[in-house]
């Protein structure tokens, strides 16, 4: 019996650590699961305060964990101030509410050639890790009608970047969006970003950056997309 007993735990702890190395794995690889940031049904059920006061719990259990004195001044603190953030500030993309307001207007002036957002700085955090990683964003669109007010285009970038991310995700929700806002296929999403998953853990490389794009209808087309890189004193390759 106890020869039975020891054989199921080893087959146990065989399942826990390959479970973990898959989990290592996935995240380190930055895997992305859905185009759609995954949300559960009752995701909005807690109020922004009953949430921050849940994650004050936990976090502090956390920091105990680790060994910190959470009697001393400096900590006792801590955990109701990254409740607050997560749920205030670098995490409220997360609610809908928080979605930016997007007004339209007639292109009275005719205005039929790309219209180019560059360097639009955003920080988000790694789902994987939840560490930051930060850059910036280019955005362009060749009107079909109307027109968006510039600071808009930086409003929804930071709005899709302030959620637990993956950099191919943030990608597709901005070209998503600004096509669904301004009833064009004609978008183009650039983002350079550096992450702290890969200079501050793991490998440990601090040189490196990330570039992923999304070109969509005329931005397809060679000479246009040439044009747009030109832009950005980017290399036609990415």
């Amino acid at each position: 019996m106890k020869q039975k007993e020891i054989m199921l735990n080893t087959l146990s702890n065989k399942d826990m650590i390959l479970d973990e190395l898959l989990v290592e794995e996935i995240g380190n690889d930055h895997v992305s699961s859905s185009a759609e940031t995954p949300m559960k049904k009752d995701a909005f059920v807690l109020s922004d305060e009953q949430k921050i006061k849940k994650i004050e719990i936990h976090f502090k259990e956390i920091m105990e964990t680790l060994g910190l004195d959470m009697n001393d001044d400096s900590l006792s603190g801590t955990p109701h101030r990254v409740a607050k953030m997560y749920i205030k500030e670098i995490f409220n993309g997360l609610n809908p509410v928080n979605k930016p307001s997007v007004k339209l207007f007639e292109n009275k002036y005719r205005y039929n050639q790309m219209l180019v957002e560059r360097d639009i700085t955003f920080y988000s955090n790694c789902e994987h890790h939840f560490v930051p990683f930060f850059g910036k964003a280019h955005v362009a669109y060749i009107s079909n009608g109307k027109v968006i007010g510039l600071s808009k285009l930086n409003r929804i970038v930071n709005y899709y970047a302030k959620r637990p991310q993956v950099q191919e995700r943030l990608t597709m929700q901005i070209a998503k969006e600004l096509k669904e806002v301004l009833n064009t296929e004609d978008v183009v999403v650039v983002i350079e970003a550096r992450h702290l998953c890969v200079s501050s853990r793991g490998i440990k490389d601090d040189s490196s950056s990330t570039v992923t794009s999304f070109y969509g209808g005329k931005f397809k087309e060679e000479e246009i997309k040439t044009e747009f890189l030109n832009y950005l004193n980017l290399k036609s390759s990415y």
